[in-house]
């Protein structure tokens, strides 16, 4: 499956534009390829690129108190970037790293902002763009204020079954707010449940 397609069937449940609209976005971007713990932005530095993961994983982290803390996990089909580095064109203390061999699509700033002007259908991939990052950060945010890490876990499990297979532990434990040691107990008692 081409680029173009596969980013079309990611976002065809959401709107759905024409083949053609996602060719003009994909011929303005680029795809590479990653390796396990790729750092692709370094802590203090500015995001270039709006990244797509086609294949694989990754994480945004923090660094704080002589330690990273994990605040996103990205898979397939998802944004993937500091995103607030990116639209201000400012340096930030994040650092956005794969977690497995990856495969990303990236548009740089100026390619992301040459499609918003450029046609109607473009207009509406970069604001949705906008608005799903937003509406991710804002669901995580209420999430971590009213769910407890059980059941977030539970959640990220369920839209990633092969997380933990896939995601360092510590950065699981991280993103949900909690110990490695918690998490280890969580899972042992996912397990006995089921």
């Amino acid at each position: 499956m081409r680029t173009e397609e596969k980013i079309k069937q990611a976002f065809d449940p959401y709107f759905n534009v024409p083949l053609e609209a996602w060719k003009f976005f994909t011929n303005l971007g680029e795809i590479i390829s990653t390796t396990k713990d790729q750092v692709i932005k370094d802590t203090d530095t500015t995001e270039k690129y709006l990244s797509f993961i086609l294949k694989g994983s990754g994480g945004i982290l923090l660094w704080n108190n002589n330690n990273f803390v994990c605040i996103d996990l990205c898979y397939e089909a998802e944004f993937f970037g500091d995103y607030m580095s990116f639209l201000n064109q400012q340096p930030t203390p994040l650092e956005v790293v794969t977690f497995e061999p990856s495969e990303l699509f990236r548009i740089s700033k100026a390619n992301f902002h040459k499609l918003s002007g450029n046609t109607e259908f473009g207009d509406k991939i970069c604001r949705f763009a906008s608005e799903a990052l937003f509406v991710h950060k804002q669901k995580q945010q209420i999430d971590i204020l009213t769910k407890t890490a059980t059941e977030r876990y539970i959640e990220l499990q369920t839209r990633q079954p092969k997380i933990l297979q896939r995601t360092p532990q510590k950065h699981i434990a991280s993103y949900l707010g909690i110990t490695p040691q918690s998490l280890s107990r969580i899972r042992k008692e996912q397990t006995t449940r089921h």
